[in-house]
């Protein structure tokens, strides 16, 4: 398996042997998918990486979209943060990071790790391990 940390940004013609890397068939479709999402360290949508698609020329399904993030998050190539049942950001940063998430204008933003305190997590259940930990800040906008 490849190494999970990129180099931002990615060039659009380094994307097929990144994918090969990590073991996804380069299809036309999956590179413009994995350049839309990986052109810079962003949180996007299958919605907005639609749309960002759609507005570039790129004939694609929604489900193609959701699929192949599917996959990549799969792969490990990106990071999927679930913020609540109905919204899934895909993330293309996948070093060790937390976020805030803003619920009243949807936005996604990343906390770098060092500036957190985890001293103490729960143990977990006998024949298990902490795989990662996944910290979610949920805040509103002030009135």
């Amino acid at each position: 398996m490849a190494s999970a940390t990129h180099l931002f940004p990615i060039r659009h013609d380094a994307i097929p042997s990144l994918l090969q890397k990590y073991g996804i068939v380069p299809t036309t479709q999956r590179i413009e998918i994995a350049a839309t999402l990986l052109c810079e360290r962003q949180h996007l949508s299958a919605d907005q990486v639609l749309k960002r698609l759609t507005e570039h020329g790129v004939s694609v399904s929604k489900a193609t979209v959701y699929n192949t993030l599917g996959l990549f998050a799969e792969r490990s190539l990106v990071r999927q943060v679930i913020v609540d049942p109905a919204k899934v950001f895909y993330d293309s940063n996948t070093e060790p990071h937390h976020h805030v998430y803003n619920v009243d204008d949807g936005t996604l933003i990343d906390i770098d790790t060092a500036n957190m305190c985890l001293e103490q997590i729960p143990y977990p259940p006998r024949g298990t391990f902490v795989e990662t930990v996944d910290i979610v800040i949920r805040i509103r906008n002030t009135v």
